[in-house]
């Protein structure tokens, strides 16, 4: 059994994907799996998906669904069933991860306790300089003063999220304030998701859905989210913001006025 299983949420961005993948391919912790959420790709995409993942040192699962417009948590639901170990680490296959990302997750986590990291955010100039090779030499971990520059006078941001601390006092210093969990980077053991049934499924758009009301749902069952902010580190490939619909909000209003912790609309 795996120590961890990554749970990727993925749409197109097979170019992203790949960079994503040698992120991976760094991590100081061998005995993960990677598990793609495919929330309706191409046919050729899942081909080429099927294809190249047999180029990889870790196992790589690919579960699909037809594509019915934005459905991201119903597919994060099917890959929380299809997952092969007892801890999760959900990310989106846009964020490319520090090469001890996978070990700090495991390494921090605990019972009761969900963790959630942060992540740079990648201009458009940075973006489109990064290779597999790249990623796979630590380009990312390696040009901090590249990020810094772009962060000051091109268009990264938060690139302060992409200092790795291994120093405790600096760890504590920038976790002393909880923050809310991010859908993009954060974990929990699988019993624990499992007590909440999951994702609700009637978010069909992006934001709220994967992150605000997993922990308002969580903390009902007594869920602590704990931060570890430069510590789980992510590179955030640029992209256009997609809309964030009043519908998620208003939907999130009636779930926090039931607290209900077990969604009717989730796994079960």
């Amino acid at each position: 059994m795996a120590d961890a299983t990554v749970i990727a949420s993925f749409y197109k961005r097979i170019d992203y994907l790949k960079l994503v993948l040698a992120g991976f391919e760094r991590q100081t912790i061998k005995k993960f799996e990677v598990i793609l959420a495919d929330d309706g790709s191409s046919e050729n995409i899942f081909r080429e998906i099927e294809s190249i993942s047999k180029n990889y040192s870790y196992h790589i699962k690919h579960i699909w669904q037809e594509d019915k417009g934005f459905r991201k948590n119903k597919i994060l639901n099917q890959a929380i069933l299809a997952a092969n170990s007892n801890y999760l680490i959900f990310i989106d296959a846009d964020c490319i991860p520090h090469s001890r990302f996978v070990e700090e997750h495991i390494k921090n986590k605990s019972q009761g306790v969900s963790l959630t990291g942060r992540r740079v955010n990648l201009s458009e100039k940075i973006t489109t300089q990064l290779t597999a090779d790249k990623i796979k030499e630590g380009f990312l971990e390696s040009r901090i003063s590249l990020l810094i520059t772009d962060g000051l006078f091109g268009k990264s941001y938060d690139v302060e999220k992409g200092f790795y601390f291994e120093n405790s006092f600096l760890r504590n210093y920038f976790n002393k304030k909880s923050r809310g969990l991010l859908g993009c980077n954060f974990s929990i053991h699988k019993a624990d998701i499992l007590r909440i049934n999951g994702f609700d499924e009637r978010y069909e758009a992006p934001s709220i859905g994967e992150d605000s009301d997993v922990q308002f749902r969580l903390e009902l069952i007594g869920i602590k989210i704990k931060s570890i902010n430069n510590i789980a580190v992510q590179y955030h490939l640029y992209h256009k913001m997609q809309e964030r619909p009043q519908k998620n909000l208003d939907l999130f209003e009636e779930v926090k006025k039931s607290s209900l912790a077990f969604t009717p609309f989730g796994i079960k």
